[in-house]
């Protein structure tokens, strides 16, 4: 299971047996567990009782929080760990199994039109009286035109960008090496950055990758009133915009370049004009909308766990 994953899940996994796993369950052992010992652990992290601030190495700073979403995919994780304790016949049974989880909100928030045009002219107005940094705003454009995620926005070379084609063609991704194709919107956003480095959006000082965009992101909610907003939100509105403006599933898990949607990798060849047509149409909808032309594009919906319109 282990080489499966991406390093940065991997780090993920390590923090939740880290800093919620250990503290609340440690001192048990695995065989003793029970299905009430998970209940309680569930309920004592989405409480906030592993909650902390603390220095570390790296980045100096981690703060660990709560709430129903962490508890939901703790307990997660330690169903997959006790699973494999399962079949090496360390317990009977995995107590994982029957626990009725909190429903994992994570993925849910998407923009509606007006809040798109509002985070168009947000951005523009902070561009433009130095409240944000041009490449800070350029990223955010770029994430939520495209539906790329953050790593792949941030550590974005010169090198994987095909003006010719209209595409990004990452070697890497969370799933792995990965196309994107390009509407005229992103395409502009791209042309018109200047080239300092071979990283697309170079950082302000030494030779790597700009960082620091959750920190702008702040800045830019804030002043956009987009209460409770993440980073990671713009690319579900991207997918939002594509499922109202029609788009079947297998095209927008495509574009997103879903896990799940390797059953359709092999109609490639066949589904490469549509997916690259529907690129174009959903940037196209954002742009309008950010640009202040809202009624274009109706309220668009969010999508159910099971990949259907709420």
């Amino acid at each position: 299971m282990r080489p499966t994953k991406k390093p940065t899940t991997l780090a993920t996994d390590r923090g939740r047996i880290k800093r919620h796993i250990i503290p609340l369950l440690g001192r048990k052992k695995v065989k003793d567990l029970t299905r009430a010992d998970i209940q309680r652990f569930m309920q004592d992290v989405a409480a906030g009782k592993t909650a902390c601030d603390e220095k570390t190495a790296s980045r100096g700073r981690a703060i660990v929080e709560g709430g129903k979403g962490t508890a939901t995919r703790t307990v997660g994780l330690l169903g997959g760990i006790l699973t494999f304790a399962v079949e090496r016949g360390i317990c009977p049974t995995n107590p994982v199994h029957g626990v009725k989880r909190y429903r994992d909100r994570k993925g849910e928030r998407f923009l509606s039109a007006r809040e798109l045009a509002a985070l168009g002219l947000g951005l523009a107005v902070m561009e433009e009286t130095a409240t944000i940094s041009p490449i800070m705003a350029n990223a955010v454009r770029l994430l939520l035109l495209t539906g790329c995620r953050k790593t792949e926005v941030l550590s974005l070379c010169w090198s994987f960008v095909d003006f010719e084609r209209g595409y990004l063609r990452l070697p890497d991704s969370k799933t792995g090496e990965k196309t994107v194709p390009l509407g005229a919107p992103a395409l502009k956003v791209l042309s018109d950055l200047p080239r300092l480095s071979d990283w697309v959006f170079p950082a302000a000082t030494g030779g790597g990758h700009l960082v620091g965009l959750p920190h702008a992101w702040d800045a830019v909610r804030v002043w956009c009133g987009l209460d409770g907003v993440r980073l990671h939100d713009l690319r579900h509105s991207f997918a939002s915009v594509g499922a109202i403006s029609g788009n079947s599933l297998p095209v927008i898990g495509a574009l997103l370049g879903h896990a799940d949607s390797k059953t359709t990798s092999r109609y490639a060849h066949l589904t490469a004009d549509p997916i690259k047509a529907a690129a174009e149409r959903i940037a196209n909808t954002i742009a309008d909308a950010m640009s202040g032309a809202p009624d274009r594009m109706a309220d668009v919906v969010p999508l159910s766990s099971h990949g259907r319109r709420a």
